[in-house]
């Protein structure tokens, strides 16, 4: 499912754009099992200039990721079927440049990310929840993008 690219107001005060590099927008994957989590960020994410799609089945972010190589995948870690861990290792197999960034609202995803660590995978885990701005941030540093504007 892809969201809706439509410029809007962002409404959320004090964003900062982070995404107006010329030519090319960046492409995010958010997966998550909640469909509003998951289209919150990503609507959030389109009204910052980045090119954001939504998916509430690790499996359809997978799929997708063959056709349209993200260069970020945001995932909750626990989903059913497939932990957002397991969804980050292979979408990273199929896409060796994609940055990946994990959410989970549960404290206890410490043995997920022991095993990960013990096979060569490290991932950074974010709260949930999180403020779009905090996201936002944690964005910024992962793919090295400059504060390019802020809204005031």
């Amino acid at each position: 499912m892809r969201t809706a690219g439509a410029r809007k107001q962002s409404p959320i005060m004090g964003l900062i754009r982070i995404m107006t590099l010329p030519g090319k927008k960046l492409r995010v994957s958010v997966v998550d099992d909640e469909v509003l989590i998951a289209s919150s960020f990503a609507m959030v994410l389109c009204n910052q200039g980045f090119d954001a799609s939504f998916f509430t089945e690790p499996s359809q972010a997978i799929q997708a990721a063959r056709y349209y190589a993200p260069d970020l995948l945001i995932s909750e870690v626990t989903m059913p079927m497939l932990s957002g861990i397991e969804l980050a290792i292979k979408v990273q197999r199929q896409c060796p440049n994609c940055k990946v960034l994990l959410l989970s609202g549960q404290t206890d995803t410490t043995y997920l990310l022991t095993a990960s660590r013990a096979n060569g995978h490290t991932f950074e885990v974010l709260p949930k929840p999180i403020h779009p701005t905090a996201l936002l941030r944690e964005i910024q540093a992962t793919l090295g993008l400059a504060w390019l504007q802020e809204y005031k």
